[in-house]
């Protein structure tokens, strides 16, 4: 499907922290240059009719103020939008709620893509620290990945069946020890980021394999 180690290697991960009405939160940055033009990838990231081509289905009215529902995932409310800069939005799921924010910039190479996943410090974040939301977006980067370089359409039978693969788990292997070395690049004790790493490593592996 995808060259893991190039894929893992051509994302830029950081962790680093903000202080929001709400109170402090983690920042979850994932970041990737794509050799598109910056149009076409904010086309990617918001067009309705697009965004299952390489994410997931997804309703709702994708404007500010509007609410977005992603199947079988999270959903929330648009807080702000700045075509083809980027937009703000809630990130619902569980009875949980973070916030996401995406930014588009011209790039030498394309456009790079850097997305803040702002995650609440509670016990599923002291359990399983950035991994719990950044092996997730290195999926999904991948999946834009993949999109823009073909323009097709994934495979929702195809998609299934390579997250069961060899393949998928040696991406979680090393998207979960990259992220483990953004914890401790945060200034995290090295025994806590290992065991956060781990546990999300487990949660991941836990399905059995094709």
């Amino acid at each position: 499907m995808i060259d893991v180690s190039q894929q893992i290697s051509a994302v830029r991960r950081k962790v680093g922290s903000r202080t929001l009405e709400a109170g402090e939160v983690r920042v979850v940055t994932v970041a990737q240059t794509y050799a598109s033009e910056l149009d076409d990838v904010w086309d990617a990231c918001t067009n309705i009719e697009r965004i299952p081509r390489w994410f997931l289905p997804i309703t709702g009215e994708l404007r500010p103020g509007g609410h977005y529902q992603l199947e079988g995932n999270a959903g929330g409310t648009i807080e702000r939008c700045d075509p083809p800069k980027g937009f703000s939005a809630t990130w619902e799921f569980a009875g949980a709620v973070s916030w996401i924010e995406l930014k588009l910039s011209p790039a030498p190479e394309g456009t790079l893509f850097e997305l803040d996943h702002l995650a609440p410090v509670n016990e599923h974040w002291e359990k399983y620290g950035p991994a719990a939301t950044g092996v997730g977006w290195d999926m999904m980067i991948m999946g834009l990945a993949l999109h823009l370089g073909s323009g097709a359409a994934m495979d929702p039978a195809e998609a299934m069946a390579w997250q069961v693969s060899a393949e998928a788990r040696e991406f979680v292997t090393q998207s979960s020890e990259r992220w483990y070395e953004a914890d401790l690049a945060s200034g995290e004790d090295k025994e806590l980021a290992r065991t956060r790493a781990d546990n999300t490593l487990a949660f991941y592996t836990a399905m059995p394999e094709s």
